[in-house]
């Protein structure tokens, strides 16, 4: 109980997303909610301290040969690995999944541009908030590979993108490399999935563009879930929307709002962009009631949560208010830092479902 309580407590606490999801006066309120049900959590996951973490870099870059700079990685035990308690553990690894990870650098008073690659304190909140409960989704049907990249401080989403562009083009740097370093040392033919959330879905799409359109290695591509960030509608030229629950080769996009909710910075913008709703993964836009929603994982990792309704509305998606005890104190509208949360039952049966159409055609 008290390792579950703590890995809340780092999820809440330091994830730098939380605080599009809780106001700050609430969290302590969280906290006792958090307490009462973790009497009953179960123990699923791999559990570390950031001692496990002091490993450095000699040159300030990643060395992906060393099993250190992969924040997932199936030639190691980490928290990617982890089942929630209401899922069996049984697992087809026949396909890989290459998953970036979003910001965790949001410090700000930290005055630097790109995180170190051997921050601990970065990589430990790393792990056990988007590995632990993101990454995981697609461990049912792939291995999983994440690498550790030097990423972008938060507040470059909100400069001007000439002056930051060198800042992500670091971070695009290492991941590029861990991709040829995968390629060139895993992949042997395998089939892939690119996923992603937030920053990382900056970087995944930039991927895509560069090694999958209009690459050999489009046919190796069972799907791309590029979550969390606007992708416009004409990014790719030969990369598709997935129109359906079985398409590969294509890839899906969606970003969460409380529904009759948008950001003002949405409402801004001056382009169309790919939603796709990821209950029915069509671009349908009728409502969805939330019991088509399998179900979601919110902050009690081993606990299935009821699911939310969804529907399409111009450049989001709208959903429901979340269903957990506690509720009440969730005022903020803006659901990014769950996106994958919100749909991570219907996730992971979508994930293998693509694969085994994917694997039907090829």
């Amino acid at each position: 109980m008290l390792k579950c309580t703590y890995l809340f407590l780092i999820f809440v606490y330091s994830n730098p997303l939380n605080l599009v999801l809780m106001n700050i006066k609430y969290r302590m309120a969280v906290f006792v909610v958090f307490i009462i049900i973790a009497l009953s959590c179960s123990k699923q996951y791999y559990v570390v301290s950031k001692e496990n973490y002091q490993f450095h870099s000699s040159n300030g870059r990643p060395d992906f040969s060393d099993l250190n700079y992969w924040a997932a990685h199936p030639y190691k035990t980490d928290p990617s690995d982890s089942t929630p308690a209401c899922l069996n553990k049984k697992r087809d690894s026949s396909v890989d999944v290459f998953f970036l990870y979003p910001t965790s650098l949001i410090d700000k008073k930290d005055t630097s541009w790109n995180a170190k690659i051997d921050d601990a304190e970065i990589n430990f909140k790393t792990d056990y908030s988007s590995i632990l409960y993101q990454a995981s989704v697609f461990n049912g049907s792939a291995r999983v590979f994440s690498p550790r990249y030097r990423q972008a401080h938060y507040r470059s989403f909100f400069k001007n993108k000439n002056e930051v562009s060198p800042y992500f083009d670091t971070a695009y740097v290492d991941i590029k490399n861990a991709f040829e370093y995968y390629l060139k040392n895993w992949n042997n033919g395998r089939p892939i999935i690119i996923a992603s959330h937030s920053q990382g879905t900056v970087h995944a799409a930039r991927l895509l563009k560069e090694y999958f359109e209009n690459k050999p290695l489009s046919q190796k591509l069972v799907c791309a879930y590029l979550i969390g960030m606007p992708i416009k509608t004409d990014y790719f030229n030969n990369i598709a929307t997935c129109k359906d629950p079985n398409s590969t080769g294509c890839f899906v996009s969606w970003r969460t709002f409380k529904k009759g909710y948008t950001d003002e910075f949405i409402k801004k913008e001056d382009f169309k962009t790919v939603v796709v709703n990821p209950v029915t993964w069509t671009m349908d836009t009728n409502y969805v009631k939330s019991k088509l929603n399998e179900g979601s994982i919110l902050k009690n990792f081993n606990k299935k949560s009821k699911g939310v309704s969804s529907q399409i509305h111009e450049n989001v998606l709208w959903t429901s208010k979340p269903k957990f005890f506690g509720n009440i104190f969730l005022t903020k509208k803006n659901y990014h830092i769950a996106d994958i949360n919100l749909f991570y039952f219907n996730i992971r049966e979508n994930v293998q479902n693509r694969i085994i159409y994917y694997n039907k055609q090829h």
